[in-house]
């Protein structure tokens, strides 16, 4: 299942070239993973036991105050026994072209121990099923 989320680009999100500032898309992805995440994982409680692990994000193309608006989705790419891989994508709002693809690993931790531990059989259930759902 993909979620997507619609953010408005603001003025503080402009470098001195009057472009979005790389470091924001990483913000515009983070704002649309963490509802995605809630949604997959069906609880806010479940998403404090993933961490992000690692970004990869290819800039395509730079995004301007004129684009307005940008459009994010997120949709799960792979589930590993440790962790999950989504698929992430970031479009322009002014004319739906793409700025942006990233692929982030959210590891599943187990707070007493401060380390990363195996997805629970129910919880990765829930998770197969929601992300065909």
């Amino acid at each position: 299942m993909r979620h997507e989320l619609d953010v408005q680009i603001r003025w503080r999100d402009m470098d001195a070239y009057g472009h979005v500032n790389n470091a924001v898309y990483l913000t515009y992805l983070e704002s649309c993973r963490d509802r995605w995440l809630e949604h997959l994982l069906g609880s806010m409680d479940e998403t404090w036991n993933f961490m992000i692990r690692r970004v990869e994000i290819d800039y395509v193309s730079q995004l301007t105050l004129d684009d307005g608006t940008v459009r994010v989705e997120v949709e799960l790419d792979r589930i590993g026994r440790t962790s999950i891989t989504s698929r992430e994508q970031i479009h322009a709002g002014s004319d739906g072209r793409l700025v942006a693809e990233a692929h982030a690993v959210l590891v599943h931790v187990d707070e007493s121990r401060q380390r990363s531990a195996p997805i629970p059989d129910a919880l990765r259930s829930r998770i197969e099923a929601s992300a065909t759902g």
